[in-house]
């Protein structure tokens, strides 16, 4: 219960703070939502090397922690989509994934050091940031794929119901095409980056379809339930 009230409270926070800077603070909100969008996905990446359960009360399956995270990823890129486009929105995929790979080689570069002769946690520090060439290019391969898709997806599907979406004025909350955009560029891109990540990450190491499901339905699960946010940002920036 208590990981709930976190991520209402954060989501919260971060969707009205992302709202203001862009209305009040137009050409400083391309930065702060970008800002946003790495900050999520740094977490993901230290997030993700703890595995826990969920149970839905008649099925149990396992996740990497970081699936409350993921949605947030989403949500993020849409928001810049929305106010500054789908060339903003490449451009802050391409940011990110740069600060990625200055995350791992800064990991790398601290890995290459002898710890302390005191340092107690360097067996703990190795499991958790050991890194692995073969799963760090997996989550590079998706990330790239799955951001840049939903970003096409988002911006094509509000170019193809502009017209009629403007016709519902500030009834935000009851405009079936602003949740249609979130919802399908979402779906698209947590379930196929479920699918990449796992298959590139542990094919022939361990079985991938119980994790690839597991991922597809937390993943799908948590975005479904941070659409609301994604519309009350939208109403936000309209009234």
């Amino acid at each position: 219960m208590l990981v709930w009230i976190y991520w209402f409270i954060s989501l919260t926070v971060v969707t009205y703070a992302s709202a203001y800077i862009v209305k009040k603070y137009r050409e400083h909100g391309f930065a702060a939502l970008t800002a946003f969008y790495t900050i999520y996905l740094g977490a993901s990446q230290i997030l993700a090397s703890r595995i826990i359960k969920f149970d839905l009360g008649f099925y149990q399956f396992y996740a990497p922690a970081a699936v409350f995270i993921y949605p947030f990823i989403a949500q993020a890129i849409d928001m810049i989509n929305e106010v500054y486009g789908r060339r903003s929105a490449h451009l802050a995929i391409i940011i990110a994934f740069i600060t990625q790979v200055l995350l791992v080689t800064f990991i790398a570069m601290v890995n290459s050091l002898s710890p302390a002769p005191f340092f107690q946690f360097e067996e703990a520090w190795q499991s958790l940031f050991g890194l692995s060439i073969r799963i760090t290019a997996a989550s590079w391969i998706s990330f790239l794929i799955c951001s840049n898709l939903d970003a096409y997806v988002f911006d094509a599907l509000k170019r193809k119901f502009l017209t009629k979406e403007l016709s519902f004025k500030l009834d935000t909350s009851l405009n079936p095409y602003v949740w249609l955009r979130s919802s399908v560029s979402d779906i698209l891109d947590l379930t196929l980056d479920s699918i990449i990540f796992v298959t590139l990450a542990f094919y022939g190491v361990m079985p991938v379809i119980p994790l690839i499901i597991g991922q597809i339905i937390s993943k799908n699960i948590i975005g479904f339930l941070d659409n609301p946010w994604f519309v009350w940002y939208k109403r936000l920036l309209r009234e």
